[in-house]
């Protein structure tokens, strides 16, 4: 028994002291990379085209746009499509749509006079999308909703896919206020023009999702997953919507995402895919070796949106509530006649409307709050106004308290 715990200590002993720190250089390469993010879309729908340059861990910003550069959409027919610059380095063109019959390529030239060329890709519209399901099934973190896509192509054309999503859902702020101040007088709020308690806030797919049935008997792909959610999400609350839009791609083209897929998420683990080089289809004319990220398709995709609402969800899934935190103010500062303030030894009348209830002014400590309800005894006049934090009663610090055009 000795023995054994003597090799086992020998055994732990060589394989810590053959562990040696290892901290490799970060690359410092002169200049940046040309980022094109895009499809040209060949219908009737908006080609946006996004251009920017990498930059270095070292830096301070993280994104550096291509500015004032001239971008077409060239066919094979000698026609071009001019896209028009609308800041932060994307180009925009309205629908081209475009001959399926012919192929069509990008072509850059940047501000700095250089000119970058993708490859003539063919046109791969996309079928349409059967349906988006969801199910409760929750994953290896824990409950929760998954959302999935289901497709087919009858015409037996399209067999790869990439998907993208934007979501939108409803928040509600931690007190609703009836009330507001136009600076020195109080009035009824409009709950129709001047809501601030219910808002919609939406975000985008950070992440690549594909799907192929080029390895299936059948051109159908049934419950591809998009996305999960945690039951404790916020946007899960209330009502939740989410848009997905599929593209079909060229074999080629879906090879591209996967391999940008396995070196930006899916590195980490010793059982995870090894970097490797991504080469996409847009190339420096006068120095066709200079790398440059991105790979432009041709196509129309197709999209379909469901809404979910709180009712359809379990009832003991609690949401994560943003303004947990939050209380009511109800003091001396928000009653009617207010009181005297001493100000520099002397004494000063404070208005405590303009003061302490103002939407657009904080008070002289930096306080700012919203009238809620008014203080009235029976039979009296109003008092004053139990008021909150402008942070936890105004919904449109973070969202917008306009819905949506398609919001149900």
């Amino acid at each position: 028994m000795k023995k054994e715990i003597y090799l086992l200590i020998l055994l732990a002993t060589i394989i810590t002291a053959c562990k040696k720190l290892y901290n490799p250089p970060a690359t410092s390469t002169p200049g940046s990379y040309l980022v094109v993010e895009g499809v040209i879309n060949s219908g009737n729908d908006s080609t946006i085209i996004k251009i920017s340059h990498t930059v270095k861990l070292s830096e301070k910003t993280s994104v550096n746009p291509e500015l004032d550069a001239v971008v077409t959409v060239d066919g094979d027919q000698n026609v071009s499509y001019p896209l028009v610059g609308i800041g932060n380095g994307r180009y925009v063109s309205a629908g081209l749509n475009l001959n399926s019959a012919h192929k069509y390529r990008l072509n850059v030239k940047t501000a700095a006079g250089k000119q970058y060329l993708s490859d003539y890709v063919d046109v791969v519209n996309s079928p349409p999308i059967d349906s988006i399901s969801f199910d409760l099934k929750g994953s290896v973190t824990g409950p929760g909703l998954n959302i999935y896509v289901n497709t087919h192509d009858q015409n037996n054309k399209a067999r790869y896919f990439r998907w993208d999503y934007q979501q939108t859902w409803i928040i509600h702020a931690g007190f609703e206020s009836l009330y507001k101040s136009t600076g020195d007088t109080v009035l009824k709020r409009d709950l129709v023009n001047d809501n601030i308690y219910t808002c919609w806030l939406s975000d985008t797919s950070s992440s690549i999702v594909l799907g192929s049935s080029a390895k299936l008997t059948q051109n159908v792909i049934l419950a591809n997953p998009i996305t999960s959610i945690a039951s404790t999400a916020e946007k899960l609350g209330v009502a939740y919507s989410i848009i997905v839009k599929q593209y079909a791609l060229t074999p080629e083209a879906f090879n591209f995402y996967t391999n940008l897929k396995k070196n930006t998420e899916q590195l980490g683990s010793i059982f995870d895919a090894q970097p490797s080089e991504i080469s996409g289809n847009i190339h420096s004319v006068a120095n066709p070796a200079e790398p440059v990220i991105g790979y432009i398709s041709a196509g129309s995709p197709s999209s379909k949106r469901i809404f979910i609402s709180k009712s359809q969800l379990p009832f003991k899934w609690v949401p994560d509530n943003y303004y947990s935190g939050c209380e009511i103010v109800k003091d001396e500062r928000f009653r009617l006649p207010c009181c005297y303030y001493s100000i520099n030894n002397g004494f000063a009348f404070i208005n405590q409307v303009d003061e302490f209830i103002n939407f657009n002014k904080p008070d002289f400590l930096g306080y700012q709050a919203i009238p809620l309800l008014p203080i009235v005894r029976p039979g009296g006049p109003i008092e004053g106004y139990i008021a909150a934090p402008i942070e936890c009663t105004d919904c449109t610090l973070r969202g917008t308290n306009k819905a949506p055009a398609f919001w149900q």
